[in-house]
């Protein structure tokens, strides 16, 4: 059964035609009135749809039924990305959404390879927004995870919480992920292409940040950011028996 996010907002009444992205996508898989789809609010509550009427632009649609799902990790990750090229970024925050992270804070460090500002970045945010959305389609999630507004990499630490476990991604001195206490709430900070500064992960340990390492290779930014947080859902979330 396909599946459609829709804001809060669409959802207030049982009768209501569907946004003109999600008609277009019931059109093209042809479905026909009386056939039901799934749409959920990104906030946990899902929704079965029975199509109603079609015409050669609107879909019509009569909620039957609604149902609150929670499909989230117990692990409640929050990945700090520095900011990498457009098609590893759009990468990263697909997958890390199928993964299962609650918060995705984009920052800008020194070797970030874009440098977004203005009206730039929100076009930005509002594509990782779309791709966040995308992945939640895909892979059967009914809450969508936030995107943060893009920070300074200073900025993001000084806004994180205290009782959270920080663990960052790097090759000095690293420590196994095994070897850190069952948390509830995990901060991952993965570097761009070329890794964090020196005085970058100086910073990020001075703000409470611990090294950490999947293993002796060298891994491009998305796929340090894709195979720490799956490590971490096999040890203390989704996967954990």
């Amino acid at each position: 059964m396909p599946r459609f996010y829709l804001p809060p907002s669409v959802l207030v009444s049982d009768a209501f035609s569907l946004p003109d992205t999600a008609a277009r996508h019931v059109q093209v898989l042809r479905y026909q009135p009386g056939e039901v789809i799934e749409l959920f609010d990104g906030l946990g509550k899902v929704y079965q749809a029975e199509i109603t009427s079609m015409g050669k632009k609107n879909v019509d649609v009569l909620i039957r039924e609604s149902t609150d799902i929670n499909l989230e990790s117990p692990l409640n990750i929050t990945l700090l990305q520095s900011i990498s090229s457009s098609d590893r970024m759009d990468l990263t925050i697909q997958k890390a959404v199928e993964l299962g992270v609650t918060m995705i804070q984009p920052v800008l460090t020194e070797r970030s390879s874009q440098r977004l500002s203005g009206e730039r970045a929100m076009k930005k945010l509002e594509r990782w927004l779309d791709i966040a959305i995308g992945a939640c389609e895909q892979c059967g999630r009914t809450v969508v995870p936030q995107i943060q507004p893009i920070m300074g990499l200073s900025d993001a630490l000084c806004a994180l919480g205290v009782d959270d476990l920080k663990l960052l991604m790097s090759l000095n001195q690293p420590r196994a992920l095994n070897q850190f206490t069952q948390p509830q709430a995990v901060v991952l900070l993965i570097g761009p292409e070329g890794g964090l500064s020196q005085a970058e992960e100086e910073l990020a340990i001075n703000h409470g940040f611990n090294a950490i390492s999947t293993g002796p290779r060298v891994l491009r930014t998305e796929t340090a950011s894709l195979a720490a947080i799956a490590a971490m859902q096999l040890l203390w979330g989704d996967f954990r028996g």
